[in-house]
């Protein structure tokens, strides 16, 4: 008895469907927002945030710090006058650098992930 090839891609799909389909994800891309993955140094989850939503730098700070009020800290650090968190990001190549360091168009382009971490510990102290 000879091995039958099995076939791959059955049942096919007719070429009107799979035009339209490509015409629908098209669409969404054009229209969906970035969305990244954002998490917080002694926050138990993640959350994600859209990055067209926000016009700026500004905006998404003021965004983020809504997002984890209640996990930031108020303590010490408020009291020495050191900003508490400091947010950087992931780029495309993998290094993780500060918010603000680039054009807001070049951020939002390379953006895969951000962390919201110490002051003290971004600045490496």
């Amino acid at each position: 008895m000879a091995c039958r090839a099995r076939a791959v891609g059955w049942p096919p799909v007719r070429s009107y469907r799979m035009n339209s389909s490509r015409a629908r994800k098209m669409e969404t891309e054009d229209n969906s927002g970035i969305y990244v993955k954002v998490s917080m140094d002694g926050a138990p989850y993640l959350r994600k945030v859209d990055l067209r939503i926000h016009n700026g730098y500004k905006e998404l700070r003021n965004a983020l710090d809504a997002m984890f009020r209640c996990f930031s800290s108020g303590g010490e650090e408020a009291h020495t006058g050191e900003s508490d968190n400091a947010i950087t990001y992931e780029d495309r190549d993998g290094d993780w650098m500060l918010v603000g360091d680039v054009p807001w168009e070049l951020f939002i382009s390379s953006c895969k992930r951000l962390r919201i971490m110490k002051g003290s510990e971004a600045r490496g102290q």
